[in-house]
């Protein structure tokens, strides 16, 4: 001890410089004793940051099916991103129905990524306020900061301000979604828009009316008949058609209330459209037809506002009548139905029925199967037909082609069918139809020309006519 120093300073003299060798100590240990580390920049990118974090590997993916944004995300600039989780993207999966990243359509999924970046600018978490944040894709996101972050009243930051060279990360436990896609989310037309077998049928939608798009999101309970891509190939869809026909056309795939597969009964049935037309449906064993034609592949898709069915071909709603159909095909570049329009022309009651409205079933002999019964005949014409056999025996042939109810291909069963004039016997196996004369070969439905929807019936084209006992 120092003459005349007080026993307190002494002691606190020395309690300082402990405290000093402890700091000391725990710089070296640390090495946060060089100002040069303070000061140390980022090395890597956000791209980097993100392939190194067995936790954002979902993300990792999603990015590497768009080289140019990795390209961005990696080169020079100053971003700001938020990063999903895996868990993240499982649970936004589970919410859009779909198994991976893989069945979302490459616009959908891009127009997600780039929601959850901001250009121009690294903000740091300190740095946030209540408010929006324009993303890059030019949808504004939501923050609020009254209890941590929080994004769109929906995802958390959980980790915050990962630096990286080219900017900052955040860690978010949800994905973003832009506003656009929110209200598709677990309703009907989300198993359509969120998978990319379903992309012309979103283009449709977008295209038509409005209208048509509210009327799909409303919360009243529906049901729609979805077709696939190929479903619209199938239908011979290869470009889409003005406005009015896309509004017919996606009206017609949709009922009001909800129609799940066991409510669909046995046989034949029929239901209303939100367009106002009719569908007609056949279960059987096969499974469910539409319009004898369209197979329902995957059934009960539930929604928050109705089911959905999968459909292997695009229904399109008739607009003719059958006689309008055969005539129109009589005159087209490759004329057929010539022959049957000049019979019908001649039975004034059989051409009032075909272009009334009703409920027909007309099996449409081609042209070449008349040319075989003129000469069976030994005539040459229509006139020659009408001359030899009578009037009123050729409205009797042209009554055993008519069966007075709508019968698609799919309600056919094997056996006796009645007609306006006498029976037919059809077999199912082999698509054929013995008429009431029992005249040989029997005639065989064209299976390519099955089902030919109009307005007041089907018709099914044969290659033989019908000839009744006489």
């Amino acid at each position: 001890m120092k003459p005349n120093q007080n026993p307190m300073t002494q002691w606190l003299s020395g309690l300082k410089a402990m405290a000093l060798a402890l700091v000391v100590a725990v710089l070296a240990l640390t090495g946060c004793n060089d100002d040069s580390d303070n000061n140390a920049q980022p090395t890597e990118t956000i791209v980097a940051l993100a392939q190194g974090n067995p936790n954002l590997s979902t993300l990792v993916t999603a990015l590497t099916k768009y080289p140019d944004l990795v390209s961005t995300l990696n080169g020079s600039g100053n971003f700001t991103v938020f990063a999903p989780t895996n868990a993240a993207f499982t649970s936004l999966l589970t919410a859009i129905g779909q198994p991976n990243l893989d069945e979302i359509p490459e616009d959908v999924l891009r127009e997600i990524l780039l929601y959850h970046v901001v250009t121009g600018n690294a903000v740091l978490s300190t740095q946030l306020i209540n408010g929006d944040v324009p993303a890059a894709n030019g949808d504004p996101i939501s923050v609020n900061i009254s209890s941590g972050v929080r994004l769109n009243n929906s995802a958390n930051v959980v980790a915050a301000d990962v630096r990286a060279s080219n900017g900052v990360v955040h860690v978010v436990d949800a994905v973003l979604v832009p506003p656009a896609m929110r209200p598709i989310i677990a309703t009907i037309v989300a198993p359509a828009f969120f998978n990319r077998q379903f992309t012309t049928l979103v283009a449709a939608i977008r295209a038509a009316s409005p209208e048509i798009l509210t009327a799909l999101l409303s919360p009243e309970r529906k049901t729609l008949f979805a077709p696939t891509n190929a479903a619209f190939a199938a239908a011979g869809i290869t470009s889409l058609p003005d406005r009015a026909t896309l509004d017919a056309v996606l009206t017609y795939h949709v009922l009001a209330g909800e129609v799940r597969a066991a409510d669909i009964t046995n046989g034949s049935s029929s239901a209303q459209t939100l367009g106002g037309g009719r569908i007609y449906l056949s279960k059987g064993s096969n499974g469910v037809f539409i319009n004898g034609t369209s197979q329902v592949t995957t059934t009960d898709i539930g929604a928050s506002n109705g089911v959905v069915h999968i459909i292997n071909r695009t229904l399109i709603p008739p607009t003719q009548t059958i006689a309008q159909i055969a005539v129109a095909a009589s005159t087209s570049g490759t004329p057929e139905f010539t022959q049957l329009v000049a019979a019908v022309v001649k039975v004034p009651a059989i051409l009032e029925a075909a272009g009334a409205p009703g409920n027909l079933t007309l099996f449409a002999p081609t042209d070449a199967a008349f040319r075989a019964l003129y000469a069976s005949f030994s005539v040459n014409s229509m006139d020659e037909l009408e001359a030899k056999i009578g009037n009123a025996n050729l409205a009797k042939v042209l009554q055993h082609h008519i069966v007075g109810a709508r019968v698609f291909s799919t309600d056919l069963s094997s056996g006796s069918v009645p007609t306006l004039n006498q029976e037919l016997t059809v077999n199912v196996s082999n698509l054929t139809i013995t008429d009431a004369s029992s005249s040989t070969p029997a005639a065989n439905l064209v299976r390519a020309s099955l089902n030919i929807h109009a307005t007041n019936g089907v018709i099914h084209v044969i290659d033989k006519v019908l000839l009744p006992n006489l």
